[in-house]
């Protein structure tokens, strides 16, 4: 029997107090305050662990369920970037994850690790596991702008791909094209320090979301200061676009794009510093955009060790003839099979989620059984956790595809985890 409406909000307003002070004063010790004191007015949005550890999970009145996160029926949902509803304005190479020496039993390394090149501590599991959440979905509050948050400024510039050495035209076409980047700087960014920052893929998709929750979070020392780079990717969408090509490959190439041609570019153009600290450095993505954020982390973890992804495109469309099953073999076997790497991930996928029924691109038939993005992000979340990495993975139900109205709602909270351990000023 359900609870009459008022105290399911008041039940959901207690969870997410308790969640973000919790997490906030781990993460940051005395800032925890002001979390608490925000969050009141976030609605129905309460949470429920599956397996998880420390504090309840955010976003919705869930109910647990067992497994990793709960299956339903994969169908619905859109393809490719962000769904519509997301609103807002338009080194050398180390190993890809083969076998290694290293013997199965070193699963705990993620987490001993985690802080060993800057000496950020683990913050412990208060947050991780797996999590079940469920409609209605509502945004949070740090969407809008608190009256007196000092608001950062987000800037945008072009780019052709003339320019590039690594993407110089678009392989479905052969065009050159070019692509927008939006880099935001929040209002209490020093000139001349080395800031920590987030490489957001599919960017245009997130310039009305990214700003505001870091104004807010920033302002109520939830967040570091950190600087945002929201960076689109090249035309298209789907096996043999430019899009495909650079968030779908399993390789170093867009790390290495984004190392080279654009972080040097953004510096020199907005005067900022961003740090070399892979502690503070953060990869974000959605669909195609989520694979390639863990896959920046995943090939070069020396860089990026903070991956947030919804409904991670974790599947076979970059298949190729190195990785003949693209990113699915992340969680079929070289998770698995590989050294723990001091990454933190979130996962998040949906019930209505892409399958192979419903993706508008032409799939390769022969692959026709590695195309479900819930089962993918499932097992992606299964194989973090058997070899012991800090991951927090959340299922969606009732909601579809990169679904915009389950970022809206979640994505403070999970910044909040994704971010614990780190410094906040």
């Amino acid at each position: 029997m359900r609870s009459p409406p008022a105290d399911r909000a008041l039940s959901a307003r207690v969870c997410r107090v308790f969640l973000l002070t919790a997490l906030t004063a781990a993460s940051c010790g005395s800032g925890g305050g002001a979390a608490g004191s925000r969050a009141g007015s976030g609605g129905s949005r309460g949470g429920s662990p599956e397996n998880g550890s420390g504090a309840t999970a955010g976003s919705t009145q869930g109910t647990a369920t067992g497994g990793t996160g709960g299956a339903g029926p994969a169908t619905g949902g859109s393809s490719g970037g962000p769904s519509a509803s997301t609103g807002g304005a338009t080194g050398a190479a180390t190993d890809g994850g083969g076998p290694d020496a290293r013997p199965a039993d070193a699963s705990s390394d993620a987490r001993a690790d985690a802080g060993a090149d800057s000496g950020v501590a683990d913050p412990g599991t208060a947050g991780d596991g797996d999590f079940s959440i469920s409609a209605p979905y509502r945004a949070a509050p740090e969407l809008t702008v608190a009256a007196g948050v000092p608001r950062g400024v987000l800037r945008m510039f072009s780019l052709s791909s003339s320019t590039s050495a690594i993407y110089p035209t678009d392989v479905a076409t052969n065009n050159v094209f070019t692509r927008n980047v939006w880099v935001y700087v929040p209002a209490q960014y020093v000139a001349g320090t080395a800031a920590p920052f987030m490489l957001v893929q599919d960017g245009g998709s997130f310039t009305g979301r990214i700003p505001p929750i870091l104004d807010n979070m920033i302002n109520a020392h939830q967040l570091p200061a950190m600087i945002a780079v929201l960076i689109n990717p090249g035309p298209g969408d789907g096996i043999g676009s430019e899009r495909g090509r650079e968030y779908d490959t399993v390789s170093d190439a867009y790390v290495q794009f984004i190392e080279t041609e654009i972080l040097p570019r953004v510096e020199t153009t907005y005067n900022v510093k961003l740090t070399t600290d892979p502690q503070g450095r953060s990869a974000v993505g959605s669909s195609s955009g989520g694979a390639a954020a863990f896959t920046m982390g995943w090939f070069r973890p020396d860089l990026y060790r903070r991956i947030l992804t919804y409904s991670g495109s974790f599947v076979a469309l970059g298949a190729s003839t190195t990785y003949a099953r693209g990113a699915w073999e992340y969680h079929e076997h070289l998770i698995a099979e590989s050294a723990a790497k001091p990454l933190r991930v979130f996962l998040e996928a949906a019930q209505n989620d892409n399958t192979v029924a419903n993706v508008t691109h032409d799939l390769n038939p022969a692959l026709s059984a590695y195309y479900g993005w819930l089962t993918a992000n499932q097992n992606m979340a299964a194989a973090l956790k058997a070899k012991g990495y800090h991951y927090r993975y959340v299922y969606a139900a009732g909601a579809g595809h990169a679904d915009g109205n389950v970022m809206a709602q979640t994505l403070p909270e999970e910044l909040l985890w994704l971010w614990r351990g780190y410094p906040v000023n």
